[in-house]
């Protein structure tokens, strides 16, 4: 089954390899990865794709939980919610086929974001059927160059991820301040 998680981490370095360490740990593929701050600097937003068995997808977000820094995870599978991606594709266009282009680009409503003297850069954004059906039609006009963001989603109605994330977890600091330290004896040396 396809499976949009959105994790809610500590900006911090590193956040990254152990949220996608989880998945490739035990074989699963990030289809779509995207990344970026939330409104809050100290907070990211990490949205991915992926298939596999409901089982084991739901270990793996009980393990994401428990990582210092990730402050709420999210499967989008069975909830209500919107759902997009961003393409720019650069298209040959030369002077017979910039209107067939064009045609395609306005059923799609893309907009047209570059033009050089043999082709367009176009944005098109929506769901990845969309987009793969775009992509599917300006083929045949010479496709240069692709570049996609990944999938990026969005409950519907009232529901945020980000409050419920203020409600579940403490900041990192304030978990560490709760828990005691771990004390590592090596050779009569203790590491904390």
């Amino acid at each position: 089954m396809r499976h949009i998680i959105s994790v809610l981490v500590e900006n911090e370095f590193g956040v990254l390899a152990r949220v996608s360490g989880l998945f490739s740990v035990r074989g699963f593929n990030i289809e779509s990865l995207c990344v970026a701050e939330t409104t809050d600097p100290s907070v990211s937003r990490i949205t991915l794709v992926t298939s596999g068995d409901d089982q084991v997808l739901e270990q793996i977000t009980k393990q994401l939980n428990k990582l210092i820094n990730v402050i709420k995870v999210s499967d989008f599978a069975n909830a209500s919610h919107v759902e997009r991606e961003l393409a720019l594709v650069k298209v040959s266009a030369d002077e017979r086929t910039r209107g067939e282009v064009m045609n395609v680009v306005n059923i799609f409503r893309g907009k047209v974001v570059d033009v050089a003297q043999n082709s367009y850069v176009v944005e098109v954004t929506g769901a990845e059927e969309k987009v793969n059906a775009f992509i599917d039609l300006i083929k045949p006009y010479g496709i240069k160059e692709t570049v996609r963001t990944g999938i990026v989603a969005m409950f519907r109605g009232a529901q945020v991820l980000g409050d419920a994330a203020k409600e579940d977890k403490a900041p990192a600091a304030a978990r560490a301040e709760q828990s005691p330290p771990v004390v590592r004896e090596v050779e009569g040396i203790e590491f904390v």
